[in-house]
């Protein structure tokens, strides 16, 4: 009897173990926090109203002041040099789009010294690039006319003539007041209305005005002073 009640208690007392761990065993399950992933959070897409350009069309002339001086005696091939627009331009259909103050940059193309009792010096010049004051960059391929475009026309290859000459290219030659607007072959003096001097360097001063043809239609939206 003492054998088989000890056996009961000791039955009762694992019973009761089981059910106790069966039921924290639970508990902690049931506890368990569930974790619930996010949607992915779909941002809107935001679209730009499409920007409208405007033409310049070859053959505009861009009136422009030289910022540094150039000289055929310490220039030399690839220098750059800049000009400051003078008279804002418009494109074909009146809207702004270079205002008075861009920049047009230049690239040397050839120079060459004055001789000494000889030919005066010259340099040849080429555009490159317009700066707005807004930021907006534009490539461009522009070549050295005079202010009056009723003397001075240049074509798509930058070769320029006056009413009376054909196939010359407008270059900076040396002159008596420091550099005029010629051409290679003996130069279209009348251009600028003086005679060339013979070697002289051509020196192109800062403040100097002429203008900057367009070989190529260029292409930009409407000027704003915050670039969009």
């Amino acid at each position: 009897m003492k054998y088989s009640f000890n056996a009961r208690f000791i039955v009762a007392i694992l019973a009761a173990f089981f059910v106790f761990g069966t039921v924290d065993t639970l508990a902690q399950t049931r506890r368990r926090p569930v974790i619930r992933r996010k949607a992915p959070v779909r941002r809107p897409v935001v679209t730009r109203p499409a920007v409208n350009l405007y033409t310049v069309q070859r053959g505009e002339a861009v009136r422009v002041r030289m910022n540094e001086t150039l000289n055929s005696k310490t220039a030399r091939i690839g220098d750059r040099f800049t000009t400051t627009v003078t008279e804002p331009v418009y494109s074909g259909n009146g809207v702004i789009v270079i205002p008075v103050g861009s920049t047009v940059v230049g690239r040397v193309e050839s120079v060459k010294a004055a001789k000494k009792g000889g030919d005066p010096g010259s340099i040849d010049v080429a555009f490159v690039e317009v700066k707005l004051p807004n930021g907006t960059r534009r490539v461009i391929n522009g070549s050295l006319t005079d202010l009056d475009t009723k003397k001075a026309k240049s074509d798509a290859e930058g070769t320029a003539s006056g009413d009376d000459r054909k196939n010359d290219k407008l270059i900076f030659i040396g002159g008596g007041k420091g550099a005029l607007i010629g051409g290679i072959l003996g130069g279209l003096g009348g251009l600028a209305g003086e005679r060339l001097t013979k070697g002289e360097d051509a020196e192109v001063k800062a403040g100097t005005e002429f203008g900057v043809y367009l070989n190529q239609a260029i292409s930009l939206p409407k000027f704003a002073e915050i670039n969009q």
